[in-house]
């Protein structure tokens, strides 16, 4: 499969994690990354379109409620200050 080099930018914590956890497999942070973000979209979007198939579109009153409960926990952080490329 081609790969694109791509520049991105990351909270140092999650840099530190990537890195420890890249290493622990004996993966590159690349092939890491890699590996972990194609799943977990996938997953996710799959999972609130079946949510949603069976309980109907989640409203604006429930994304502000779950994004509460996520920013209370310290992930799911908006951040309006950067802009996606």
């Amino acid at each position: 499969m081609p790969v694109q080099k791509v520049s991105i930018s990351l909270d140092e914590q999650v840099l530190a994690a990537a890195r420890q956890s890249a290493e622990r497999r004996g993966m590159s942070l690349s092939a890491w990354l890699n590996d972990m973000s194609e799943p977990s979209i996938e997953d996710g979007l799959a999972a609130v379109a079946e949510w949603e198939a069976e309980n109907g579109p989640i409203t604006p009153q429930e994304l502000a409620e779950a994004d509460a409960i996520l920013n209370a926990a310290g992930v799911g952080r908006r951040r309006e200050s950067r802009r996606a490329a």
